[in-house]
């Protein structure tokens, strides 16, 4: 059996404490030994074992962690992604992984340099909504694919009490916030875009940064891709629609697993993952014959644990993680682009 990835993480605010605490506490290839807690201890009460570090440079001079899953604002990624290189250490970074290409290229270069693990989390990828769609367009039941539209809808018209979202410096704002998941799905599925073009928007009282993102991606074949993500929408549209030449699929965004997390459900739990009933796909399909059939599409299992998974295989067994690094780059030149202003 091989030797669990000794873990630490450098936050434990909602991230830590839901989607990576959990995981690497109960995956039997990882030892969670730290967290780094600046000012306010909370760790311990959910795991009593777990070590608080007071500093960065606690958590980098350590010389059992291995592995260093940098879950802080988005701001400092780059700057905590090389140190932890440089202190000889594979990384985990959350989107968005950098501001610009030019700094990610950097981290990437670096972990080479250094033979080093640099993987991108991104845990929509393993998401029940994301791959319903995924099977969906691979079956070719909808024909050749003529537009997909992805949304993230939220009502949040108060200024959010998290600084580093809310104020102008890099990676600030709702497209890098929440477009980067979409995006990171429209690219998985399809690959690169031939061209792009991006819409912001800030329209909440006091506001610093968009709060409204559009991005529209063409592919070959006359393909549209639309990506919108706001937060003030009072009434969240589907987050999934398909047009085909053969039917379309409407999905709603329902994954469970965050909301599952936050009442206190662990990964492994019976029922983790699964999505209500009344949540399935809608799959309208029509005959050559102009027939028109409707089915509704159940859900797969999320399962974000795979992703903890693939990071195991990709530090210990050396396989590819399933974030590819050309997707990343892809992804954060469209994210860094200059926008459209409405």
């Amino acid at each position: 059996m091989q030797k669990p990835i000794v873990t630490a993480l450098l936050a434990y605010g909602m991230s830590g404490k839901l989607f990576h605490g959990p995981f690497v506490h109960v995956h039997p290839g990882f030892h969670f030994k730290g967290v780094l807690e600046h000012n306010t201890k909370k760790v311990n009460a959910d795991y009593p074992d777990v070590k608080s570090y007071n500093t960065l440079d606690e958590v980098l001079n350590d010389p059992e962690i291995e592995l260093v899953i940098v879950n802080t604002p988005s701001n400092t990624h780059v700057d905590y992604s090389r140190r932890a290189l440089m202190a000889g250490k594979d990384i985990l970074v959350e989107k968005p992984f950098a501001p610009t290409q030019a700094e990610a290229k950097e981290i990437f270069d670096l972990g080479r340099k250094l033979n080093r693990k640099v993987m991108v989390y991104q845990n929509r990828r393993f998401s029940s909504d994301f791959e319903v769609t995924r099977d969906t367009i691979n079956s070719g039941k909808l024909g050749q694919i003529i537009e997909m539209h992805l949304r993230y809808d939220r009502y949040r018209a108060e200024i959010g009490p998290k600084v580093f979202k809310e104020t102008p410096i890099p990676a600030a704002g709702i497209v890098y916030d929440l477009a980067a998941h979409l995006l990171d799905q429209a690219i998985c599925i399809l690959g690169e875009p031939l061209s792009y073009r991006k819409v912001t928007g800030v329209y909440r009282k006091n506001s610093l940064v968009d709060d409204y993102g559009h991005i529209h991606l063409t592919y070959p074949n006359q393909l549209n891709v639309f990506i919108t993500t706001s937060l003030l929408v009072a009434d969240p549209q589907p987050g999934i629609i398909i047009h085909g030449t053969k039917g379309s699929f409407v999905k709603a965004f329902c994954d469970r697993q965050e909301d599952q997390l936050i009442a206190g459900m662990k990964p492994g739990d019976p029922g983790f993952g699964n999505e209500d009933a009344g949540k399935e796909g809608r799959l309208t399909l029509m005959s050559e014959k102009g027939e028109k059939t409707i089915e509704l599409v159940p859900s797969a299992v999320g399962k974000y644990m795979d992703l903890f998974e693939a990071v195991v295989q990709t530090i210990r067994n050396n396989a590819e993680f399933p974030v590819k690094e050309s997707e990343v780059m892809i992804q954060i030149g469209i994210l860094e682009s200059e926008p459209d202003k409405v």
